[in-house]
């Protein structure tokens, strides 16, 4: 197979790792990017005045968009930094508060949560890793357990980064409510993919990511319901409250509002073409290659992401390919490229470490096409037959 160098025949299907900044979001950001409306928003003079209308604006486009009160947006550097002041700041405060040092998360989080959980146990803590179902679904038993011993913070993803798998928030948020737990939800993935608002539940804590939505890298929010449900991790002039000091990202704050807005007012309709194209080329995929399986396909997925397990292959050999020929996928999580070990998302639902190094995730959004779906079949089956080829191969030598 040889490299396409030929932009027509290029196809981005990796939409869940990042996402182009969208056009209308560009031009709101770009007077705060001039020589003319530069000021920061901390300052009282002409200068400032404009930067911090601006943030106010925002704050009102998100808090509109997702249910909330615009007082209760923060700003973050982007979806791993709102996890961390969401787990962290959360277990911190428990502890000043006397309450118990421990976190709740699900198996399949976001390595942001995960690993912030895993600071909560260097510092004494403790993680309680809840299991999921052959579908992603978390354990209802092992959260009711959870609760009973006292925790910090209960935190489940909304929607899956790797295989898409939705989880019931509203349920798992009032049964948090009702032991007086807040309840924290990385909705980087379900934000203009499925409803989702804090309306939705008495949810405490929202994960937001801009660049997956077409704003820019570098930008994010965490939506708090309640400020004493975290202990800030960041100190200084005392921005946002004192809940994430330091002086904000105005350009990027003004892209995430409106991208938000769009996001928010386009998801019956991206989740409508979105559903259409994976439903596609996942039927596709399993007539040309009858052995490969869809993670996760027996329970409610968002409709943007498609996990497949393609047996006798390798992810990292089959995505080479697939590049060659000008197709973007991933082998599930952009922050994990590169690494060798399986999904632990995968392994968490039960895929053995072979199937799970060999699953491929292919993810949409509202710019994707039928012609992408098209030009993936008419790829993949030869590259599927180089890769099993090169495995068994080595496999022989072995």
């Amino acid at each position: 197979m040889n490299p396409t160098r030929d932009s027509s025949q290029r196809v981005y299907l990796d939409h869940a790792a990042t996402t182009p900044v969208r056009p209308e979001v560009r031009a709101a950001m770009e007077p705060f990017l001039s020589d003319e409306t530069f000021g920061n928003p901390s300052s009282a003079h002409w200068a400032g005045r404009p930067a911090r209308a601006a943030l106010a604006e925002a704050r009102e486009r998100i808090a509109s968009a997702v249910a909330a009160e615009p007082h209760q947006i923060v700003f973050t550097s982007g979806g791993t930094e709102a996890d961390n002041l969401a787990v962290l700041g959360g277990a911190l405060a428990a502890r000043s508060a006397g309450r118990p040092f421990r976190v709740a998360v699900s198996a399949i989080e976001h390595k942001a949560v995960l690993d912030a959980a895993r600071v909560v146990e260097r510092l004494g803590g403790e993680m309680i890793l809840l299991p999921v179902s052959t579908t992603g679904r978390v354990d209802p038993g092992a959260v009711d357990a959870a609760l009973e011993q006292g925790v910090a913070l209960l935190s489940v993803m909304w929607v899956n980064n790797e295989m898409g798998a939705v989880q019931d928030v509203a349920a798992l948020a009032e049964l948090a409510a009702a032991a007086n737990i807040p309840f924290h939800t990385d909705a980087v993935q379900a934000l203009g993919k499925i409803p989702c608002t804090m309306a939705d539940a008495p949810i405490t804590l929202l994960t937001l990511s801009g660049h997956k939505i077409g704003a820019p890298k570098g930008i994010g929010a965490l939506v708090v319901r309640d400020k004493q449900a975290l202990e800030p991790l960041l100190h200084g002039g005392g921005q946002q409250e004192g809940v994430r000091p330091g002086t904000e990202n105005v350009a990027g704050a003004v892209g995430l509002g409106v991208a938000v807005e769009l996001a928010s007012a386009e998801r019956a309709e991206t989740e409508r073409h979105t559903r259409e194209l994976r439903d596609d080329l996942e039927r596709r995929i399993i007539e040309s290659v009858p052995d490969a399986h869809v993670n996760g396909v027996e329970g409610e997925r968002a409709p943007h992401v498609s996990s497949v397990a393609i047996p006798g292959t390798d992810s990292n050999a089959l995505l080479m390919q697939l590049d060659l020929a000008g197709i973007a996928c991933s082998a599930g999580s952009a922050c994990a490229t590169g690494t060798t070990a399986p999904s632990h998302v995968l392994t968490a639902m039960g895929l053995s470490d072979a199937l799970a190094s060999a699953s491929v995730r292919f993810s949409f959004a509202h710019r994707s096409t039928a012609r992408d779906v098209d030009r993936v079949l008419e790829v993949l089956p030869d590259a599927v037959q180089q890769v099993r080829t090169l495995v068994a191969s080595l496999g022989d030598e072995t």
